[in-house]
């Protein structure tokens, strides 16, 4: 009998192997961007929620930037070739996608912070509770 998981075919193994390595120049995930905001991020974290959800709790050294908001004259702000990684609710929210978007569509480098707050608690890091100043 074949279950729905082996009704279609796994793809072959270097479909799967370029598949798969090519997702991390998409995305990134909690646990490696906890590790290099506690050694000095070389990338701009967004969190692109509301500004009402980032003050209740956000990732700490995140910048809240919502999705709608992100431009080419707000972007100038940071030098040319800064990689930005967006992050949102979590796996339930397009928004980080949406930022994404909006930043590969000017030109700039990209990533997304796979499971957004609800991967970050999951991890059990903490949230920053404070206005951005």
């Amino acid at each position: 009998m074949t279950s729905a998981v082996t009704a279609i075919p796994a793809a072959p193994s270097a479909d799967a192997r370029a598949h798969f390595a090519a997702s991390f120049t998409f995305e990134t995930d909690c646990w490696d961007v906890h590790d290099s905001v506690m050694k000095g991020a070389d990338f701009v974290l967004l969190d692109v929620r509301s500004p009402a959800l980032y003050a209740a709790g956000h990732v700490p050294g995140a910048i809240s930037l919502p999705h709608g908001k992100i431009t080419a004259h707000r972007m100038s702000a940071w030098p040319e070739g800064t990689l930005f990684v967006t992050y949102c609710a979590g796996p339930h929210c397009n928004g980080a996608a949406r930022g994404a978007l909006r930043l590969a569509e000017l030109g700039l480098p990209v990533k997304l912070m796979a499971g957004g707050i609800t991967g970050w608690l999951d991890e059990g890091f903490a949230l920053a509770k404070r206005e951005q100043p």
